[in-house]
Order: C-alpha cells, then sequence, then structure tokens
C-alpha cells in the first residue's frame, strides 16, 4: 500500500510506503504526460532510485533534493502509517 504525501502543481504525485521491516521506505513519484505517465521510485533513507521512465538526470537530480528536505517527514509518516494516521495521534 502506498501513502498520498503531496501533489506537486504540475499534477506530479508524490506517494510512499510503510515503513518496512528492514528500515526502508519507498518513495513514489507518478507524474502525467500526453500518453501516459512518467514516473520513478526513490528508496529511502538510501535515496537509490529505480524504474525511472520519462524523467530526466536533471528532474531526478531536483527530486532527490525535494526528497532530502522531505524524507524525515515521510520516514515518520511511513512509521506511522501516512499522513492521515501521524494526524490523528
Amino acid at each position: 500500500m502506498f501513502y498520498p504525501y503531496m501533489t506537486f502543481p504540475d499534477n506530479t504525485e508524490v506517494t510512499h510506503s510503510k515503513l518496512s521491516d528492514d528500515g526502508t521506505v519507498k518513495v513514489y513519484f507518478e507524474k502525467p504526460v500526453h500518453g501516459g505517465f512518467y514516473h520513478a521510485t526513490c528508496l529511502l533513507p538510501s535515496y537509490k532510485w529505480s524504474d525511472v521512465e520519462g524523467y530526466s538526470e536533471e528532474e531526478i537530480t531536483e527530486l532527490t533534493a525535494y526528497i532530502r528536505h522531505n524524507a524525515h517527514l515521510i520516514m515518520e509518516f511511513a512509521a506511522e502509517g501516512g499522513f492521515a494516521n501521524a494526524a490523528a495521534v
């Protein structure tokens, strides 16, 4: 299951997994484009990218900076079962 985190002005959706037993969280980006979607997955806390489709290296660099600024929140929300559950605590 992936939990919603953020929607960018260009309609890019940012979602994340729950915190895995090994302490990792998958952060998934999906951007609608004509005829489909760009998508990419980043594994925290290693910041390792996989399944990158459509994004340029420059865009991945920008997304990496975004994740680095938000990783502490994403990790916390992942541990709590998403933003809605963390906000209810």
